[in-house]
């Protein structure tokens, strides 16, 4: 007992004694000790490691300015007095009646695109120093749990207006789920809450926007936070500090994490809230892509828009879901068994297994591929494809799924001597160059109406997405490493 008094010392001051009487019921101090005062990351910490910081900023900002926006919105789809939606009509009441609403309104529309943005370059970083190797696999797999879940924060929230965009590109991507066998268009209409997309599909998506999903999100940073003070920040060298210490066990190439690094991000903040301050104020529609021009116009179920498509955020994964049409999913499925090949063939497994995977890869293509291929060669388009009866809409689903899930792999499919960027070879980062080409090219052609030449670019560069990640075990093996240092080298 005596040690448990001496343990929580007051200076005689009041806030002393407060601290003190807090420390007896809670790990006040020895949390912020752990986490923020004596939690020691590396010394050679570059700007791209602004960007976790910032993503916890605008969450934290997304849930204050959505509090201040729930006071006001009415999740009601019928029609007002004036013959518009009750949902669309409190949208206009605070951007026009509440003091300070369209403020709060443009923080949280562009909040959602910045928050994209800080998430993008943050998994990018992950990408140049390796973050995502042991013993930080967890960690990765909690940060793509958060992307997963923000992407459905996004989504259901981009409903909420009722305008003529949120309103046809939730009827798409729900409809996108009838496409899956069996349950598929049951499954679309329980999302929905009805046959088609309407008041109960605008309270669903209400609640799970407001209190399911912030708290499926506010527990996954806290247990990404909590991995990631366990095992260590990475660095941009991918050197473990821990491996080297001093007598106290204090890391000999780290610092305390405050107050050097809490006061080194207050520079990062400073110039997001200008760049953020800046289109808020001046173009909080950022030219049609953080708010489409058509969702100030009332949701029309009679009306259907020229061309639906998703906030630029999606666009990369839109763009891969479009490709997938009937004449390239067999090029796809070969595509795919060619990737796999060369990542079986160099591997230890015994030569049978190998050659019955050749095997079972080359008799799939000639039955189901082949008749498919020479179908679109004279010209007949196939409303379905032979593999397994399936559609080619679901073909796209899955690997629209695929395309972000195949991300949480990537612990496994890096085999390189070495972490960080710094020190692999040319062929890595020509890979990673083209890979993020090909990212941006999918972006851009989301945003567009689909044509023939677009499509066929579209199905390259979806070729090129998923060669980054398939191919990595062989390329990352072959690729000429330079040797990774010691220490940090700041």
């Amino acid at each position: 007992m005596a040690g448990s008094e001496n343990k929580y010392k007051s200076d005689g001051s009041l806030a002393g004694a407060a601290l003190e009487w807090v420390d007896a019921r809670f790990p006040a101090t020895s949390l912020w000790k752990e986490h923020l005062s004596e939690y020691y990351a590396p010394k050679n910490f570059n700007f791209w490691y602004f960007f976790g910081s910032l993503a916890l900023l605008v969450l934290v900002l997304q849930i204050v300015t959505g509090i201040f926006l729930v006071m006001h919105f009415k999740p009601d789809a019928s029609l007002n007095a004036s013959g518009v939606p009750v949902a669309f009509a409190s949208v206009e009441y605070i951007m026009r009646d509440v003091p300070w609403g369209w403020l709060v309104r443009y923080m949280h529309s562009t909040g959602a695109s910045a928050f994209f943005v800080v998430v993008y370059l943050h998994m990018f970083r992950g990408l140049l120093y390796g973050s995502y190797r042991k013993p930080r696999e967890l960690i990765w797999i909690f940060g793509l749990l958060i992307f997963l879940c923000l992407m459905g924060e996004a989504f259901f929230g981009y409903l909420l207006p009722w305008g003529q965009m949120s309103f046809w590109g939730a009827q798409v991507i729900v409809n996108l789920f009838s496409a899956i066998p069996v349950i598929g268009p049951d499954l679309s209409i329980w999302l929905r809450g009805d046959f088609v997309v309407g008041d109960a599909t605008l309270n669903r998506f209400f609640s799970f926007h407001v209190i399911a999903m912030p708290l499926v999100l506010l527990g996954l940073v806290a247990a990404h936070i909590i991995a990631l003070h366990e095992v260590g920040s990475n660095n941009p060298d991918g050197v473990e500090i821990k491996k080297h210490k001093d007598s106290n066990g204090i890391p000999l190439d780290g610092i305390p994490f405050h107050p050097y690094y809490t006061v080194k991000d207050i520079v990062g903040v400073v110039v997001f809230l200008i760049v953020f301050s800046a289109i808020v104020f001046f173009m909080p529609e950022f030219g049609g892509y953080f708010l489409e021009y058509n969702n100030f116009v009332p949701a029309d179920p009679l009306k259907t828009p020229p061309h639906i498509a998703p906030v630029w955020y999606f666009t990369p994964f839109y763009s891969i879901l479009r490709a997938v049409t009937s004449d390239f999913v067999p090029f796809l499925w070969l595509f795919l068994a060619l990737v796999g090949w060369l990542c079986v063939r160099p591997s230890r497994l015994p030569l049978i297994v190998k050659l019955g995977y050749l095997g079972f890869v080359g008799a799939m293509f000639i039955l189901l591929g082949v008749p498919a291929v020479l179908a679109s060669w004279v010209g007949i388009k196939l409303t379905s494809i032979l593999f397994v009866g399936l559609e080619a809409k679901f073909w796209g689903v899955v690997a629209m799924g695929g395309s972000v899930v195949i991300i949480g792999a990537l612990p496994w499919l890096d085999h390189s001597p070495v972490k960080s960027i710094r020190y692999k070879g040319s062929l890595y980062k020509a890979i990673l160059t083209v890979f993020v080409v090909a990212f941006f090219i999918l972006g851009y052609l989301g945003v567009l109406a689909p044509t023939p030449m677009r499509t066929l670019v579209s199905q390259i560069c979806s070729l090129i997405y998923f060669a980054f990640f398939l191919l990595m075990p062989w390329y990352s093996k072959i690729d000429k490493c330079k040797p990774e240092p010691e220490r940090v080298t700041g």
